[in-house]
């Protein structure tokens, strides 16, 4: 592992769930006193280049977490290789990465929720067709994750 752990959150978008969970983390890292870089991904290269969604943006921003820097981008292979934990946000992002990922891959790679042994919730769910609710949930729900993540990494 690096000196610096190096984490890549990924959901399918970009927009929504991981760059919520970049937020949230980077967020919590600091108050731990924590150094860590942290990075967001999709699966999906739809939105690149395209800010997180206003809905998340709102949300988080309620919560002191201002994801409006950010600026989706697809995961790669070489991803396997920069970074020492690659979370995905469900079962159908963990399995596209799986596909990606390279033999010589350093990256561990695990469901965001793990860190959150808790939780009976396996998944963050995408919030996206839903409403301010959805938002609300996902940002409990990577809360809880990133409090683990944080106390796995301290």
């Amino acid at each position: 592992m690096s000196p610096i752990p190096k984490v890549l959150f990924v959901c399918m978008g970009n927009i929504c769930r991981s760059p919520t969970a970049e937020g949230v983390f980077r967020a919590a890292a600091e108050r731990a006193g924590l150094a860590v870089e942290i990075d967001s991904a999709g699966t999906g290269g739809w939105h690149t280049g395209e800010p997180p969604d206003r809905r998340a943006q709102m949300a988080a921003s309620a919560r002191g977490i201002d994801l409006s820097g950010q600026r989706a981008r697809k995961a790669r292979p070489a991803d396997f290789h920069e970074f020492d934990h690659i979370l995905a946000m469900d079962h159908d992002n963990l399995a596209e990465l799986e596909i990606i990922q390279p033999a010589d891959g350093k990256a561990e790679l695990r469901l965001f929720l793990d860190y959150a042994p808790d939780q009976p919730v396996r998944e963050v769910p995408d919030p996206y067709y839903g409403g301010a609710d959805g938002f609300e949930n996902v940002l409990d729900l990577i809360e809880q994750a990133s409090a683990g993540l944080i106390a796995r990494l301290s």
